[in-house]
């Protein structure tokens, strides 16, 4: 045996990252199970499952294929490669270049080498290239200059149906009287099993409901859950991808960003799947082109800032908002504000919504209310079943919060109860008047995303995305009311009781 292969819980792919190109013949696998992360924070007993018995499914088909592998159970994750050193002295430890900068210096100062990751189509040097050629970081831009490379929905040099974005027709709100397509569910196995039966025995602070059959473990599921995206629901995903429904928390997105994000599933082999059912002539252009962008555009360009912006990025907090974290954010009962609660419950029952409610009520709320940007960083981290810190840092820290003082996004995701009406369908049934601002009956997303704007008048009147907003307050003749019902409902915010 020549190499010892670390592989971190989010490679799990044998065609990728240092597996590409190894041999069961001269190559010794690890991976390491570390009792320090399990520990580190009230992760959602959902997300701590799927990561756990992912990567043991992993193992077991790295032994099929004949691999030697071993799954250390350690204190640490260098722990677990100490010792796998010590067993094996002299053999050198190869990883693919890790997906979070904090393990990416970690492994280096252990001396670990490092091959590039290949887990997305965009190479990290291939971004700086790009970033460093931008006067601003359009993620508009660098999604064409990404069709045209990976030629996707191109007709030669212009784009297929004439145009690079159908977004115009892809912002419906919930249909109504709409018969939603069936949801995939996953059976257990003796390893999921297992995995919850040690999780139970460590008796760990975890958060939200167990398992119960919305997440797959192993590949065979994620592409199962491939399959059934392209049957159900690829064809009407484009046109209600913003939608928010009370009724049903899936809507018609694919569910496959946890695959992706663990490596279970690769961004090209979905690409290409995705293509090919295109290809067939059925669904509609607003459909793919939405899903592609979502894909090869914001999932890369994502990726591609979290390390073009650096470890320190993450500590940003521009706004100075220093609200501790809400207690609704843990409890739905906390609040009467019904899309509040209801999502909070989704997140709770399932570890995941899609990323409007993430955008416009989660993150939303935290904007306009103040929120520390790295209390609410770290809830979402520990929540959501596709967190990593590549994608939470700067959906956060520069879309969700405007924690970044406009780096990544040029004006802030804030916006009152009106957006939450048209888009969603929880307001009819809520206590509180979307289009009220003041009052005991008026949204506190409406109260508090004007009382944002005062509070934030001087920076914002020099952005010309937001200084029309702005401009509105000198309109508003119940300003001093709007201040302080703004107090009332963030003093209550705090305690849980609105």
């Amino acid at each position: 045996m020549q190499r010892i292969l670390y592989i971190p819980f989010d490679h799990l792919h044998r065609e990728y990252g240092v597996l590409r190109d190894s041999d069961p013949e001269r190559d010794l696998v690890l991976l390491v199970e570390s009792e320090r992360i399990l520990r580190a924070s009230p992760w959602h007993h959902q997300r701590l499952y799927f990561m756990v018995s992912a990567a043991r499914h992993f193992v077991e088909e790295l032994r099929l294929r004949g691999y030697q592998v071993t799954y250390e159970r350690a204190a640490t994750t260098l722990d677990g490669i100490a010792a796998m050193r010590d067993r094996h002295p002299g053999m050198d430890v190869w990883c693919a270049e890790p997906s979070s900068h904090v393990m990416m210096e970690q492994l280096a100062d252990a001396g670990v080498q490092f091959v590039d990751n290949d887990f997305f189509l965009t190479k990290r040097a291939d971004f700086r290239a790009w970033a460093g050629s931008q006067k601003q970081l359009l993620m508009e831009n660098f999604y064409r200059l990404q069709r045209k490379r990976l030629n996707a929905l191109m007709d030669g040099a212009e784009p297929l149906g004439g145009r690079w974005n159908f977004d115009a027709e892809n912002r419906l709100g919930p249909p109504k009287q709409y018969t939603y397509p069936p949801y995939l569910t996953h059976e257990r196995d003796a390893i999921d099993e297992q995995v919850l039966t040690d999780l139970a025995a460590m008796r760990l602070n975890l958060w939200g409901a167990p398992p119960d059959g919305t997440w797959g473990t192993t590949r065979a599921a994620a592409l199962r859950q491939l399959d059934h995206f392209l049957e159900y629901n690829f064809g009407t995903f484009g046109p209600y991808e913003d939608a928010m429904p009370a009724e049903n928390w899936a809507v018609h997105h694919s569910l496959l960003s946890p695959y992706l994000n663990v490596g279970l599933l690769h961004a090209e082999e979905v690409l290409q799947a995705v293509l090919r059912r295109f290809e067939r002539g059925d669904i509609p252009i607003e459909s793919c082109e939405g899903f592609v962008r979502q894909l090869i555009g914001w999932r890369e360009y994502v990726n591609g800032l979290y390390w073009h912006f650096g470890a320190e990025y993450k500590q940003h907090n521009e706004l100075a908002a220093g609200r501790r974290l809400l207690p609704l954010f843990d409890d739905p009962t906390a609040t009467k504000m019904n899309c509040v609660s209801s999502i909070v419950q989704d997140l709770h029952d399932r570890s995941w919504v899609h990323h409007i409610p993430r955008l416009m009520v989660l993150s939303n709320l935290a904007l306009i209310a103040g929120v520390n940007p790295q209390e609410f960083l770290q809830w979402m981290r520990e929540r959501f079943i596709d967190a990593s810190d590549w994608v939470m840092v700067p959906n956060v820290i520069g879309m969700g919060v405007h924690a970044d003082g406009g780096r990544m996004m040029t004006k802030p995701y804030a916006a009152g109860g009106a957006y939450i009406s048209r888009m969603g369908n929880y307001c009819k049934s809520c206590v509180y008047d979307p289009k009220k601002r003041t009052g005991e009956d008026a949204c506190p997303f409406t109260t508090l995303y004007w009382d944002f704007l005062d509070r934030n008048r001087d920076d914002f009147a020099r952005n010309h995305r937001i200084a029309q907003q702005v401009r509105g307050l000198a309109r508003l003749s119940d300003l001093d009311a709007v201040r302080d019902r703004a107090r009332v409902v963030l003093r209550a915010l705090d305690e849980g009781s609105i």
